[in-house]
């Protein structure tokens, strides 16, 4: 199936287009350039993130997987505008549930959040085979592609709309794809609350050969939301 004909499958308007910086990637999952070089990475979904884009301009080798890419560069641009500045506003309304020192105010964060869709969408036009279109819990990639498989702000914070059962297979899938370790940010869902089968996945993850523990991160954007969860296959 073509991209083309994909996006007619899918609703455009139910995909929020939005994205971290690099550098917020360092910090959420506590990694360094350092250590990545070298090894095959896997942002998954990794939305409008620039991760792909800077860090393969500095020598890395990320690939982009996300539901969003069976759409166009100009429509997930459009798209990722408007997600910025709906974004923005429910900030306005919800600031309290977030700790300010790294973006400072809102401002500071539309400046963050447009800088990374630039990055995402200009590296998109350049380097298309980076970005490959998924959906989620199925992925095209051969088993053991990737040696780090990386995932930020979709698994546990969707748990109203996610099921248990999708978790399972989702990490089944993830643990398929990876060959050494998958990290996950964060642990809580959109109220700030730890991820309630959180202990659950941990226990099936250790009975299927894997070590797990939760880390402390030096990033903390939403209340409660400063720990992430680092799996190493046996």
């Amino acid at each position: 199936m073509s991209r083309a004909e994909q996006s007619t499958k899918l609703d455009l308007e139910r995909i929020i287009f939005i994205g971290r910086s690099f550098e917020e990637y360092l910090d959420m999952f506590s990694l360094s350039v350092a250590e990545l070089k070298g090894k095959r990475i896997l942002d998954c979904p990794a939305g409008a993130c620039s991760f792909t884009a800077v860090g393969n301009a500095s020598g890395l080798n990320i690939t982009a997987a996300d539901i969003a890419y069976y759409h166009s560069n100009e429509d997930l641009f459009n798209k990722g505008i408007q997600d910025v500045e709906h974004a923005m506003e429910q900030m306005e309304i919800a600031k309290t549930n977030y700790i300010w020192d790294y973006f400072n105010d809102i401002e500071g964060l539309r400046k963050h959040r447009l800088s990374a869709l630039n990055h995402c969408v200009k590296d998109m036009k350049q380097s298309i085979e980076r970005y490959v279109p998924v959906t989620l819990p199925s992925l095209p990639f051969k088993d053991g592609e990737f040696d780090v498989l990386l995932s930020a702000h979709f698994l546990f914070m969707y748990a109203d709309r996610l099921d248990y059962e999708f978790h399972l297979n989702t990490f089944n899938e993830l643990l398929r794809v990876t060959k050494e370790e998958i990290r996950i940010f964060p642990l809580v869902d959109l109220e700030g609350k730890r991820y309630e089968h959180l202990d659950k996945i941990i226990s099936y993850l250790t009975e299927n050969g894997c070590s797990v523990e939760e880390v402390k991160v030096p990033y903390e954007f939403q209340v409660n939301a400063n720990s992430m969860l680092k799996i190493n296959k046996g």
